[in-house]
């Protein structure tokens, strides 16, 4: 019988971040309470992570989400390797936030977002895998009455090395699920590996490319209606009045319902009918004040803040202002980036089935615990009678981290109780009501001596903060927003990559009405262009190289000067490129790796189109779980990083977003696309990221390659707003 826990609805909401922070909880890992159950492809559980069937397959549990960034893969090499089972019959399950919190959080951290989802579980999930061979062992030497030290485990054989028996870890799977697990099992070394740390093929592909892969938009229950969803097109705007009469007697409509005080849904018998339907109802908005912005208002708010009195310092060494005031040459730029929508292939969707005494929401996710915490809330209901299944995510890109889509499900479920509810955005919808690449301008203000050097630099960030209104609980005690300044910091994970004697990096916080969310890379994106460009901008002050400037400032941060000098290896930096090709660079540290970009570009005569030839990315992530799945990230994300600098920008007028579809939002097209070199160079001894750092070097070095062509620089984007296209 699987065990519950009684908990109060509101004892669970303060320790649970609904918006999508996951549980403020304290871990009890790898095994927590010992509940012998069965996993739902069958067989008994050896350990909360590892579940072994009569016939030798290991279904191996995965808490974090995948979106395509091969984190489900990933985590399973880590298991299977300590597991030492046969990776050919490996396969996969989703274990729910509510299973996880009724047994003390077994399965820790369920949130899939700066590329934590194997750097920061890695070390329990191995622990998971590796006592489960433990216990496998155990059991097996109990059966042949010998001491556990004369047997061993391989490729999901154990074998008695005095007498050469042998078994399989399905026959004693059983005898072991009911062992105590160790308190403690050391860890194999990373270069002992032999699944982990190679190149094997994704878990999902197959299913993937033949169809049967079961995403949010693919849910189907019985009897299940579907629910189309209309919010106010201003962020803060409410629902005035609306004419159900008019719409109720349409094809297939069975409710027109407020959702909340903002937002009106039809539900129909099919999606199609409940949208058709909900274009047609008449809806009165009460707008608000916020109507009134746009994207100038803005940019004039942001551009007060670069000259504010006031700002939050992150990084300051020495007297930035006294250098720059002293030196031979002052440089000064100012950039400016904009709002950008995540544009999930998938729309935000959920699936709710709602009673008096259960709610189950379907859904693909990035953060399982905020979404149940989200459930938990909306449905005013238990947390134990609460679940949330996770579904594959047609993407995320940090979208869905955020749970108000879930909310908005759960509500409109709880108005015909008893009756599967499929909600789904429209992609108008969806891009209408996202939580945007956060709006951002900098000024870069650097001074250098009679020989070149950079004596002084200050960088003003105006802009938004994340954490003020995604997580403001994480906010700093001063009322700073740290992630303001990934890729910035003195130290860290985000440590900024030069050595400046006079430094100061201040944040003068401008909070605008479009919410801001975690957008692939996050605040790295806009950081690294402003960093990387303006490095470019002072060489060239200084009439040096672009690379050596930068050698000259890295003495001391040695593996953020390996990347960048591998890369200006391999694209051939300093000997000649081909006829009519420029070059450029970029680095940067960025969720615990050292990353860095060069590209090689051709810019047509007018400077108005440009080809992206090729592109050498370096990352260090200290440990490489699967390189083959690296090297595509690497790749993907710069097809992100690209899109975004030259395409991609939300605007604002009458106090909406412009942009609803892909006509105006555009993307990377495959003949668009460089040819892409990865150099993966772990050098052990910590746990970086993988899907998001890189995204942040593309851009600035097509930058910098552009200025290099044209003598022209680039300071606000995307591109196409000055008539530059990706060709």
């Amino acid at each position: 019988m699987k065990k519950t826990i009684e908990m109060k609805r509101r004892t669970f909401l303060v320790g649970a971040a609904a918006a999508g922070g996951g549980l403020a909880l304290g871990l009890d890992l790898p095994f927590g309470a010992k509940v012998a159950q069965a996993s739902a492809q069958g067989g008994p559980e050896v350990t909360a992570w590892v579940v072994i069937k009569p016939d030798d397959t290991v279904v191996i549990r995965i808490a974090r989400s995948e979106m395509g960034q091969g984190t489900l893969t990933g985590l399973a090499q880590l298991v299977a390797e300590e597991l030492e089972c046969d990776w050919s019959k490996v396969t996969t399950e989703y274990p729910t936030p509510g299973q996880s919190v009724a047994r003390k959080r077994v399965w820790g951290d369920f949130s899939t977002g700066g590329s934590r989802g194997i750097r920061e579980s890695h070390e329990y999930v191995r622990k998971g895998g590796a006592a489960a061979r433990t216990m496998l062992i155990q059991a097996a030497a109990g059966e042949w009455k010998v001491p556990v030290s004369e047997c061993s485990a391989a490729n999901s054989v154990i074998t008695h090395a005095p007498s050469g028996r042998k078994t399989s870890y399905g026959k004693v799977a059983e005898a072991a699920a009911k062992l105590q697990p160790p308190a403690d099992v050391p860890l194999k070394d990373p270069k002992d590996w032999k699944i982990a740390g190679k190149g094997v093929k994704r878990l999902d592909t197959v299913e993937k490319t033949n169809g049967k892969m079961i995403y949010g938009m693919d849910v189907v229950l019985p009897g299940m209606l579907n629910a189309a969803v209309k919010d106010c097109p201003v962020f803060g705007g409410k629902v005035k009045s609306f004419d159900a009469a008019k719409v109720s007697g349409m094809k297939g409509v069975k409710k027109v319902v407020k959702v909340d005080d903002s937002s009106v849904a039809v539900v129909a018998d099919t999606w199609w009918h409940a949208k058709t339907a909900l274009d047609a109802l008449p809806i009165v908005w009460d707008e608000g004040p916020n109507a009134k912005v746009s994207s100038a208002t803005i940019a004039d708010y942001l551009k007060e803040g670069l000259d504010a009195e006031k700002a939050f310092v992150a990084n300051k060494t020495g007297d930035s202002k006294a250098a720059i005031a002293g030196a031979a040459k002052k440089v000064e730029a100012v950039y400016a980036y904009p709002f950008q929508n995540h544009a999930c292939m998938e729309p935000m969707n959920a699936t709710v089935l709602y009673t008096a005494d259960k709610c189950e929401v379907w859904t693909g996710t990035q953060n399982g615990e905020g979404a149940f915490a989200a459930a938990v809330q909306a449905s005013e209901l238990p947390a134990a009678k609460v679940d949330v299944h996770k579904i594959m995510l047609g993407g995320g890109f940090g979208r869905r981290g955020r749970s108000d889509y879930v909310i908005q499900a759960v509500k409109l479920a709880k108005q015909m109780p008893g009756t599967p509810i499929k909600m789904i955005w429209s992609r108008e919808e969806d891009m209408l009501h996202g939580t945007y690449h956060p709006i951002t301008q900098a000024r870069m203000v650097g001074g250098l001596d009679d020989k070149g050097n950079l004596v002084g630099l200050h960088m003003r960030i105006s802009g938004q903060s994340i954490l003020a209104s995604a997580l403001p609980s994480r906010m700093g005690p001063d009322g700073r927003d740290p992630v303001t300044f990934q890729g910035l910091n003195p130290a860290g994970e985000f440590a900024f990559g030069y050595a400046i004697p006079n430094l100061t990096i201040d944040h003068a916080m401008r909070n605008t009405h479009v919410p801001p969310g975690f957008w692939r890379g996050v605040n790295v994106n806009q950081n690294c262009i402003y960093v990387e460009c303006f490095m470019d901008e002072l060489a060239l002050a200084a009439g040096q190289d672009a690379l050596a400037f930068r050698q000259k400032l890295m003495a001391k941060h040695p593996k953020n000067l390996a990347v960048l000098n591998a890369v200006a290896e391999k694209i051939g930096w300093g000997k000649p490129a081909p006829a009519g090709v420029h070059r450029g660079l970029a680095h940067f540290m960025a969720f615990g790796s050292y990353v860095a970009g060069a590209a090689e570009i051709s810019v047509a005569k007018d400077g108005k189109e440009v080809k992206v030839h090729r592109i050498v990315g370096a990352t260090d992530c200290g440990h490489a779980v699967n390189p083959a799945q690296i090297d595509r990230q690497v790749a993907g994300s710069f097809v992100y990083g690209l899109s975004a600098l030259f395409m991609q920008e939300c605007t604002v007028k009458d106090g909406r977003i412009v942009e609803q579809n892909f006509d105006t939002y555009d993307s990377m097209r495959i003949a668009q696309m460089p040819k892409v070199e990865s150099i993966i160079m772990p050098s052990g001894g910590f746990w970086g990221g993988v899907g998001e750092p890189t995204i942040c070097v593309a851009a600035p070095a097509v930058l910098n390659a552009y200025a290099a062509a044209t003598g022209k620089r680039i300071r606000s984007f995307p591109l196409k707003n000055h008539g530059i296209a990706l060709v």
